[in-house]
């Protein structure tokens, strides 16, 4: 990887010493597990704020590079984790300091951070804030209480959630991002950034020579009164290591974030993000291992879309089906036939019709006064039957209906 980088730091305008801290790394580790940039912003008062963001980065830059593991990230965050119980075990929670450290790795940039001290990365003229800060304000900014102007000249804007020492155990938040060929990486601590828009940082970092740029952020922080002590790491992407000279010019591909890890604030996004980064990481894999045998290949097209589903076919009924349908009705009718309801029969014979009731009306006849009357009356129908009497030859004779007669009633 080609990479240039400047950092400086400044007292400010206010402040009577300097608290804040920065370093990069050196020496032949950096070509095997790249380029460590750290920023530090110590705090608990004059000589706790200047030894903890020391240590700090004295403790994150040896641990990181001592360590052996494949995993750069986690060897990352145990350098972090280790340079919390060596600032907690000298100041006993007195002092602490936050910390950023962004990793430049083969086309990889990798990204830790605890406390408000932030990274950026500008591509193509367009800044965007890596890291997230541990503060009161930036809970309240995401959470639609205040605006970012208003956290600006908020009295307790530098008060933070988390920091490096104050604690015998703290959380990092990484980051990973691929990176491109003329990618800028800005550090800040909140003495640069709390004075400064990431607009304003964005245009002299990416449009100035990188000396100059350094030098022109720390003055117009001052120039807008110095509130707090100033620290600023810019680097340049210039090649990748794993691109030719020819491949950097044509490389024109999108990149996307791809979160490692998150904090306890978000620690369920960070669940739900697990696969997105390992799918981001054996991407990055993949096209380093193509880089390095040859030039990168354009990415593959997309896939067409799966074809419509056919709807299922209408199942026929078959032979088997057919005749146990027809057994089933043929059972089904034999069960009704002998179930239906039969008449009873006379002891005697077939049962006898049922008698019949006949009405009888007499004519109205004209009273005294000479106007018709109508008389109803009923009338009771009255049946006998005979008991039928054996006929000469012996066999029983069919009964004869017996005579009805209607009585009327008077």
């Amino acid at each position: 990887m080609k990479l240039r980088y400047r950092g400086r730091t400044d007292v400010g305008k206010t402040r009577e010493h300097n608290e804040d801290d920065y370093g990069f790394g050196e020496g032949a580790q950096v070509e095997r597990y790249g380029e460590l940039l750290v920023v530090c912003d110590g705090m608990g008062g004059h000589a706790a704020g200047e030894v903890a963001s020391h240590l700090g980065v004295e403790t994150i830059i040896a641990a990181y590079y001592s360590d052996p593991s494949e995993d750069r990230m986690e060897a990352l965050k145990r350098a972090f984790e280790q340079a919390n119980a060596r600032i907690h075990a000298e100041g006993r929670g007195s002092m602490g300091t936050t910390g950023v450290a962004a990793l430049l790795h083969h086309d990889a940039l990798l990204i830790a951070n605890v406390g408000d001290s932030r990274a950026y990365l500008i591509r193509n003229g367009t800044i965007r804030q890596i890291s997230r800060d541990h503060s009161l304000v930036s809970e309240q900014v995401a959470a639609g209480v205040i605006t970012e102007d208003q956290a600006r000249s908020l009295y307790y804007r530098n008060v933070i959630t988390r920091a490096l020492g104050y604690q015998p155990e703290v959380v990092v938040d990484t980051f990973r991002w691929p990176l491109q060929p003329g990618d800028i990486v800005v550090l800040s601590s909140d003495g640069l950034h709390g004075l400064l828009s990431d607009e304003e940082i964005c245009r002299i970092a990416s449009s100035e020579p990188l000396e100059e740029a350094v030098d022109r952020l720390v003055d117009l922080a001052n120039e807008r009164g110095g509130s707090d002590n100033i620290t600023v790491v810019i680097a340049h992407v210039d090649a990748l290591d794993w691109l030719t000279a020819e491949d950097s010019a044509a490389d024109t591909r999108d990149t996307e974030e791809l979160p490692v890890q998150r904090g306890e604030a978000l620690a369920q996004p960070a669940l739900a993000g697990q696969a997105v980064a390992a799918e981001g990481a054996a991407a990055v894999a993949e096209a380093s291992r193509e880089s390095a045998a040859g030039p990168v290949a354009a990415p593959p097209a997309p896939s067409a879309p799966p074809a419509p589903r056919r709807a299922p076919a209408e199942r026929r009924l078959s032979l088997a089906g057919i005749l146990l349908s027809t057994l089933l009705l043929v059972a089904l009718g034999a069960t009704i036939y002998f179930l239906r309801p039969t008449p009873a029969l006379s002891p005697d014979g077939p049962a006898l019709e049922p008698p019949l009731v006949t009405q009888t009306t007499v004519a109205p006849s004209p009273d005294a006064t000479g106007q018709p009357t109508a008389t109803a009356t009923s009338g009771t129908a009255t049946a006998t039957a005979r008991t039928p009497e054996p006929s000469p030859t012996g066999e029983p004779q069919t009964p004869t209906p017996a005579a009805r007669t209607a009585t009327p009633s008077s």
